[in-house]
This record gives structure tokens, sequence and C-alpha cells, in this order.
């Protein structure tokens, strides 16, 4: 269970700093592309005293490297259509594409990895689903043009498949030897497209690097490359299946954020948001039952 809270609290984390980074005007996108370099070098750091890169590797060394390269640029690509999206449509139905595409690695687990599909399992993710919604609402204004509906759907297929090729990567090819190897590639592929999209940015805005933004970016990597291996552990757990861990860890981020956000932000829920919360603490209270 610590594996699970260490994920929740690092997520939440990661969060509470993007909160902080629009007060301060951090540029996300420089900041993002600096925060994965940074995870990136922590996962090098962190590779086994006693690596021996070809005892190690998966069987499959190209399945092994093109779905780490597969997942990091799935992280930039979601990040960047979260933030498009919120811009064009409104935070709520993008935060709500982003947390509901937990059903994807939750059928991957299901159909692939075989797990036990139950009544009170069934009946938790609805209420966790019910939960997100009710969480993501007040969120701003929001205006669904259909014409722009196209980036929430590529955010909820997205980010569904990158936490599903995680899910099934960790019941086949992660362990404690190549795993820090795994999320060196994931984050170094991800740092370097957010680079790429960077640069295209400094040259067409004729904007410059700040400071600041890299520093705050090295500060997110710490909390970033903590959670991605935390999270993978918690995958691991076999008390719980992974279609019980992704809403545990989903529900578990909004309720921790929602009282975070009051204590350092002063922010107002809205009932629709403390309704959420309950139908969320309920959800989880169902599925660990």
């Amino acid at each position: 269970m610590i594996e699970i809270i260490i994920t929740i609290s690092t997520f939440s984390s990661m969060v509470m700093l993007f909160k902080y980074f629009e007060k301060i005007n951090v540029n996300n996108l420089q900041a993002i592309s600096a925060n994965y370099f940074t995870a990136g070098i922590l996962s090098i750091f962190f590779l086994p005293n006693t690596f021996e890169f070809d005892k190690i590797i998966y069987s499959n060394t190209t399945l092994f490297f093109v779905l780490a390269f597969i997942v990091g640029l799935l992280f930039v690509l979601t990040f960047n259509l979260y933030a498009h999206g919120a811009q064009k449509l409104g935070v709520t139905p993008s935060t709500i594409a982003n947390k509901m595409s937990m059903i994807i690695p939750i059928i991957i687990g299901i159909i692939l990895l075989n797990e036990e599909v139950t009544f009170h399992k069934v009946l938790g993710i609805s209420f966790a689903f019910g939960a997100i919604f009710l969480s993501s609402l007040g969120r701003g204004k929001y205006s669904l043009n259909k014409n722009h509906l196209i980036i929430i759907v590529l955010l909820f297929i997205g980010q569904g498949l990158a936490d599903g090729i995680l899910n099934w990567a960790q019941k086949f090819i992660l362990n404690s030897s190549n795993m820090n190897l795994f999320f060196a590639v994931t984050f170094l592929s991800a740092g370097f497209a957010g680079a790429i999209f960077v640069f295209f940015k400094l040259k067409s805005q004729k904007i410059k690097i700040e400071q600041k933004s890299i520093i705050w970016g090295v500060a997110l990597g710490i909390p970033n490359y903590l959670t991605l291996l935390y999270f993978i552990k918690s995958l691991k757990i076999e008390l719980f299946s992974s279609s019980e861990i992704f809403p545990i860890i989903n529900i578990g981020v909004i309720i921790f954020c929602a009282f975070l956000s009051i204590i350092l932000f002063k922010e107002k829920i809205s009932i629709y948001n403390w309704l959420g919360v309950v139908m969320g603490i309920f959800s989880i209270f169902i599925i660990i039952s």
C-alpha cells in the first residue's frame, strides 16, 4: 500500500507545481522538457550497480526500446493536447478526457492480463468515473466546438494508450533490474521530443529560453521520476489488480489535490466538486473491500 500512497503524493505534488507555475509565469513547455531530461538522468543514476546490459534486457530487445520510446512520445503528445484542449475547449472537457482514459488500461488489464471482473469492482469503477466527472465540473468556461473535439478524442486515446502500454509492460517486461533503463529511454525520448517543440516555438514566436522555467522544470523532474517508479511498483502489488489500481490512484490524486488546493491556494471548491470527492472516497472503499 505504501507504493500507492507515494504515487498519489508525488503525482499530487506535480499538479500543485503546475498550479504554482501559473502564478509565477513559468513557461510550461520549457519546464516540461527540462523535467523529462531530469527524470531521465535520475533513471540512469539509479541503474543497478551490477548493470549488465545483455542480462537485464527483456528477451525481445527491440520491443523493450520501442515501447519505452512510444510511451515517451505519448507523454509529450498528451501534455500538449491537454494544454491545447484547455485553451480551445476549456479545462473541464480536457480534464474529463484525461482522467476517463483510465478505461483503456482497465480494459487491457481485463482482456490481456486476464484480470477477474467482479460486481464490486465494476460498481467501484463506475463510482470512480462519476467522481471524476463531478470533480472536474466548474473549472472555467468551456465550449464543445465539434471542430475541436478531435483534440479531446486524441487526448483520451493517447493518455489511455500510454497507461495501457505501461500496464502491459509491467506485467511482461519490467523488473527491478531493467525498470530504470526503460524509464531512462522513456523520459529522454520525451525530453528530446519536447526540446523539438521548444525549438520550433523559439523560432516561430521569437521567444527566449527562460532560466526560471528550466530550474522549475528540473524541480518537477524529481517527483515525475518518483511517480512513474512507484506507479509501476503499485501495479505489481499482488493485493490488487491493475484494473483496481488505476481508479484508486486517479481518485486518490483528485481527493488529495482538492484538499491541497484549498490549503495552499485558497481555492474554492463547488458543491459538485465536493460530491465528486465524497463519491471518490466511496468508490475506493468499494474497490478495496
